[in-house]
């Protein structure tokens, strides 16, 4: 069965992003994005990785991604349809029109169900990148936390899950800390 890992950034206070979308106040140093760059190029944009030389580079970690609705609309607003286009790019919305390009496949259904479907499918890892909703209705599914962790507090915004109260447990797996004084938390779900 295919893991699906919950790849975010996070303040202090555990907010995903400032209550307007904002995410410019994390501190990114260029040793920190070269790192996690090489590290998880497969979850970059494309457009990151063409940056980055490596446009073409085959995918080793993930093959699909998942997104929300306000995750994915930030790419369409300036003309990018596929944001993803060396992953698979599957968008859970209810509102969003039907998709243009034939990599996005659009879930108005119950995402639980679809993602139980792709998890049993043959494949590399299924990338989650948001956003808060689409994370809590799918806190059950996700295997692999990696935490971001920004040496900032931001006092308020959109919150890394939101989903009705009821604890989940996960288990550390690995902490490291970098120049920015960023530290990336690696998290697999509690199984006792």
């Amino acid at each position: 069965m295919r893991e699906l890992t919950y790849y975010i950034g996070v303040s202090l206070d555990g907010f995903i992003a400032g209550p307007a979308d904002e995410v410019d106040f994390y501190p990114v140093t260029p040793a920190f994005a070269e790192s996690l760059g090489t590290e998880f190029a497969d979850v970059q944009p494309t457009f990151a990785r063409a940056g980055r030389g490596g446009a073409d580079a085959p995918v080793t970690q993930f093959d699909t991604v998942l997104m929300g609705r306000r995750t994915y609309e930030p790419a369409l607003q300036v003309g990018v349809t596929d944001p993803y286009a060396h992953l698979r790019t599957i968008v859970f919305s209810g509102t969003l029109a039907d998709p243009v390009d034939p990599n996005i496949e659009i879930v108005r259904t119950d995402p639980v169900e679809r993602v139980r479907q792709v998890k049993a499918e043959d494949g590399l890892g299924i990338y989650l990148a948001g956003g808060a909703l689409l994370a809590g209705a799918l806190i059950d599914e996700i295997d692999r936390l990696i935490v971001k962790k920004y040496p900032v507090i931001a006092g308020d915004g959109i919150p890394m899950a939101r989903f009705a109260f009821a604890p989940k447990s996960f288990d550390l797996e690995e902490a490291r800390t970098f120049d920015n004084g960023c530290v990336v938390l690696t998290y697999v779900r509690t199984r006792r």
